[in-house]
């Protein structure tokens, strides 16, 4: 139970923190954040977690991570359900709190038509900068792709694995840096599914390619490393 509560308080963290920023904090006028900023909050939220319960859990705070440790053969398939429904449900807190306090500025409103609404992720006419589904679902793909090969690598038994939490949280911060504009940034199937629940609309129907892309991606990443990458001892 220890693991499955890292897994919430995690994913709940990454979510309040890096979807909190978009939503509060980047568009002021003059003193916001901007893209820039909202990369940065999402990657310290995963390089602080991982440090305060990656040592509980693992750390993965993601399903598509989650799916592709197990690919890599770093974690067990009986975990995959608990862990994964840990992580959606702490994402869904997060969301929740995020749209109990927003609502708590009058005039307040949510435009399920709008990119980025409530930080959620879309494409077409929902992406930010009016991406296609089929470059939304490469760049997701891809993106995750390499962000568990960063994470298999910096926590490989032969990497100096002391500074694995930086790595990670810097990797997910350039990779936000690269696909905000593309998709208002992913690579979280939990993360995706909160904010699209309480933007409504579109972004409920277009989901699917932010599970599925992002999963794909780990997967084949987990294969890569553990039959290519991986270091075994001589």
């Amino acid at each position: 139970m220890k693991k499955l509560f890292a897994e919430f308080f995690g994913t709940f963290w990454l979510v309040f923190g890096g979807c909190g920023s978009a939503i509060f904090a980047a568009g002021i006028p003059e003193l916001g954040i901007g893209f820039t900023g909202v990369a940065f909050a999402f990657g310290l939220t995963v390089l602080t977690m991982a440090y305060a319960v990656g040592h509980i859990s693992g750390g993965h705070f993601n399903p598509a991570v989650s799916l592709g440790l197990w690919a890599g053969g770093r974690f067990s398939a009986k975990e995959l359900v608990p862990y994964i429904a840990s992580q959606v449900i702490g994402g869904f807190a997060a969301a929740g709190s995020l749209y109990l306090i927003a609502f708590g500025k009058a005039g307040y409103t949510i435009d399920s038509t709008q990119a980025g609404a409530f930080a959620a992720n879309g494409f077409g006419e929902l992406s930010p900068e009016k991406y296609s589904m089929e470059a939304a679902f490469a760049i997701e793909f891809l993106l995750t792709y390499f962000f568990l090969i960063i994470i298999l690598g910096a926590t490989d038994k032969f990497a100096n694995t002391a500074f694995c939490g930086i790595v990670i949280g810097l990797g997910l911060t350039l990779i936000h840096l690269i696909s905000i504009p593309i998709t208002n940034t992913s690579v979280n199937p939990a993360r995706s599914t909160s904010q699209a629940f309480f933007a409504g609309g579109e972004y409920v129907s277009q989901l699917w390619l932010f599970w599925v892309a992002p999963i794909l991606g780990a997967i084949l990443a987990g294969f890569t490393y553990k039959f290519i990458l991986q270091k075994h001892e001589d």
